[in-house]
């Protein structure tokens, strides 16, 4: 039984007060990226999907930039595995659609490349790091939105 959440996506000033927090703790705190790679002026851009749990709190969160990359996906470690990963690249993915990309792109961290197959994601080009993190690129088709 999935466990119980909502799935919004929002503009940044929206989706501020639910997505920092939980980047800081996961990329910043968890996974000792430098604040300062952390942060950027992408946000402004990007479409930004936030999962809350039932009182209303954050608890994940991905971004889809004007160009179709997705990323910035972070889910508070209690509520990992439990389908808000899934729902917040579904719902990413939904939107990709709706606004006709061709396909969408992601850097993937290695140990989570496995996620994003399942979604048919496709590894492109060789083991990279960024902020000391092994990623690899990956890629999807997309197809138009469902009515």
């Amino acid at each position: 039984m999935r466990a119980a959440f909502t799935i919004r996506v929002l503009d940044w000033p929206e989706a501020l007060p639910f997505a920092r927090p939980i980047r800081e703790q996961v990329f910043v705190e968890e996974q000792k990226v430098p604040r300062e790679l952390e942060l950027d002026d992408w946000d402004e851009r990007c479409e930004h999907a936030v999962a809350c749990d039932f009182r209303g709190a954050g608890i994940g969160t991905a971004r889809l930039l004007p160009d179709g990359r997705i990323g910035r996906m972070a889910v508070l470690g209690e509520w990992r595995r439990r389908g808000v990963g899934t729902a917040l690249l579904e719902a990413l993915l939904e939107r990709a659609r709706k606004r006709s990309f061709r396909r969408v792109t992601l850097h993937a961290q290695t140990h989570a490349a496995a996620f994003y197959r399942r979604f048919g994601f496709n590894e492109r080009g060789e083991e990279f790091l960024e902020a000391e993190i092994p990623h690899v690129e990956m890629t999807l088709e997309l197809f138009p939105a469902r009515e």
